[in-house]
């Protein structure tokens, strides 16, 4: 029974990372969810499961609201801004144009304006197709008060996502051009490339310097970029990398790694730009993380 318990739960291992993360906005805390996950299932009794997916997410589900309402608390005394956990994904997710979108540093900022039964069902709903008496058992709500919670916060997120969904080209191309403008101080460039109302959120978390709120207009952001990049004593680098399903770039001092910069677009210009320098946050930028919608046979 515990090796039929252990397969089930390593092909799903993957889609439930992703559900918690969804929920949660931060890696540790999944990871977290997972070890809980995996003690109610071993002591599950499988041929009295019929859907061993659903029941799953639905302990996950369970889990990491139980979490989300306890990091509500700590996000209150959280020093400075509050940024999801980056993680560093593998291409295939950039594939997935639905999942991509979903795990977007933007659409989990927009996910943070949820309440938690709200963010359970939207994502569980809109993101993993989870019907809505299953959702409704899972939340422990009505299927008709689900239906209702799914459409006020489908009409939420709509109101404060990116206006359309945007290719890993055309934000690979926008950060090319704020690279190159941020390492050569050129403002005129950094004022072209940044939305007139662009938002600059930093996230140090007490550790690390970073600016104690969020800093907004094209002007303000550019100066304040142009002018620390200017200042960095010793080698710094900006590269490209695959973060959370999108294109981000990673700064480096001395060849250690400092800062992830993801950003969200809008008409074609960096409306937001969100730097994460914890360095709590940033474990998960060291091997790429496999996020999925799916389960995934082992092997």
């Amino acid at each position: 029974m515990a090796d039929r318990a252990t397969e089930e739960f390593v092909t799903h291992r993957n889609l439930l990372f992703t559900v918690a993360y969804e929920l949660l906005g931060s890696a540790a805390d999944a990871e977290d969810v997972l070890q809980e996950t995996w003690l109610r299932w071993a002591g599950v009794d499988l041929d009295e499961v019929r859907d061993r997916r659903a029941y799953l997410v639905r302990i996950t589900t369970r889990q990491a609201l139980s979490r989300l309402r306890a990091l509500g608390r700590r996000k209150e005394s959280y020093v400075g801004s509050w940024l999801p956990e980056p993680l560093l994904t593998a291409p295939d997710v950039a594939d997935d144009v639905a999942l991509a979108d979903s795990v977007s540093m933007a659409m989990l900022l927009v996910l943070e304006t949820l309440t938690p039964t709200e963010r359970a069902v939207f994502v569980l709903r809109e993101v993993f197709d989870v019907g809505y008496d299953e959702i409704a058992e899972t939340v422990d709500r009505s299927p008709a008060t689900v239906r209702q919670i799914a459409h006020r916060a489908r009409a939420h997120v709509s109101a404060r996502r990116p206006r359309r969904t945007v290719s890993p080209t055309e934000t690979r191309d926008a950060l090319d051009a704020f690279r190159r403008a941020v390492e050569t101080g050129d403002l005129r460039s950094l004022l072209t490339v940044l939305a007139a109302d662009v938002v600059l959120v930093g996230d140090g978390g007490g550790i690390k310097q970073a600016i104690p709120r969020p800093v907004t207009g094209a002007d303000k952001v550019a100066r304040l970029l142009a002018g620390g990049w200017g200042r960095v004593a010793g080698p710094a680098s900006m590269e490209l990398a695959q973060v959370n399903g999108y294109p981000a770039l990673v700064v480096r001092l001395d060849g250690e790694l400092d800062t992830v910069i993801a950003v969200r677009l809008d008409d074609g210009r960096i409306s937001g730009l969100y730097a994460v320098r914890n360095p709590e946050k940033l474990s998960h930028m060291t091997r790429e993380t496999t996020l999925s919608r799916r389960a995934t046979m082992p092997g």
